[in-house]
């Protein structure tokens, strides 16, 4: 059976059809750069590597894009969509819902779906792709795969905000973290390059991307992680703050006269590399090409990249005290 695995990123689609029973992957690529201009990189197995410059507004333009290549009579892999027999798709927050994979029907959708406002960059990207394979392929069963679910094993001391305990509860407002799917990997590959006891292993595991978060691993099992309540937490990114003193965010709202709409609009869309960069990028690959011509953005783009990596420091300075 062909299997196809989806990743909807806040800027990124990526993508994999494997072959279940030999655990081949039979093509592979990347929706980058969505929302700024778009790039699909496709790659069928033993084929080269094609890249194509396609407007890709929001994801649901990426899906099509990645269907299409698929099923292309010249380079594709299928003849058509009934020779995938399952989808997997990548959700960033499962809140408390989800511990751990689930097959995906309408009341798991909605359990989603209340999960946007802890995942606003994300989960919508997420239903999109999974909206989209289901309008396209309606009679393949998919499954929802949660980054949530690795750090579901972090003590209490780890996820409990000192806020009172009457809010926490009453909206579930803990440190729930992201990224889970690729902690996971990572630390586990970690683990088997280390060929140790898993109980005596200790690591710190690092995604760095547009979307970031630093994990603390401890005897194969997540005991802290940067990302918190929502996917915002942690360090800089792409377009996202990261952890900044709370008392920020209301001093902008009274001398921006933003609505709490707004101010998290502001926070995840608008910050980060983009912010510091007064909206020139929030990729990454711009930046370091400014530093490394020395154009109008170099010193804005020296400073975006250099906040991101004395957080990351910092953090793994912390982590090893976890």
């Amino acid at each position: 059976m062909n299997v196809l695995v989806i990743n909807c990123g806040s800027s990124s689609l990526k993508f994999q059809l494997i072959n279940a029973e030999s655990e081949e992957v039979l093509a592979k690529g990347i929706c980058e750069r969505i929302g700024i201009d778009g790039r699909l990189t496709y790659q069928p197995e033993g084929g080269e590597k094609e890249v194509s410059e396609k407007a890709m507004p929001t994801h649901t333009e990426a899906i099509q894009f990645v269907i299409e290549a698929l099923t292309n009579p010249e380079t594709g892999v299928v003849k058509s969509l009934d020779e995938i027999g399952a989808v997997g798709h990548r959700v960033v927050h499962g809140g408390e819902k989800f511990a751990s994979s689930v097959v995906i029907t309408e009341e798991v959708k909605k359990a989603i779906e209340e999960c946007n406002d802890l995942a606003p960059l994300h989960n919508p990207a997420n239903l999109i792709g999974i909206t989209a394979c289901e309008k396209l392929m309606p009679n393949t069963p998919m499954t929802a795969v949660f980054d949530t679910a690795f750090h579901q094993t972090m003590p209490e001391k780890a996820y409990t905000y000192p806020i009172s305990s009457d809010i926490a509860e009453k909206y579930k407002i803990r440190r729930y973290g992201a990224h889970g799917t690729s902690h996971r990997f990572v630390s586990e590959e970690m683990i088997k390059l280390l060929d140790m006891p898993v109980e005596e292993t200790k690591i710190i595991t690092c995604h760095i991307g547009n979307g970031a978060s630093i994990s603390a691993v401890k005897g194969g099992k997540c005991v802290d992680t940067s990302m918190g309540f929502t996917p915002l937490d942690g360090i800089e990114m792409g377009t996202r703050c990261g952890s900044i003193d709370p008392a920020i965010v209301t001093f902008i709202m009274k001398n921006e006269g933003y609505t709490p709409d707004e101010m998290d609009n502001y926070m995840n869309k608008k910050c980060g590399f983009l912010g510091i960069t007064r909206g020139y990028s929030s990729d990454s690959r711009d930046l370091e090409k400014s530093i490394a011509e020395g154009d109008e953005h170099k010193a804005d783009a020296v400073r975006a990249t250099s906040v991101m990596a004395y957080q990351i420091q910092k953090y793994i300075g912390a982590y090893t005290a976890a």
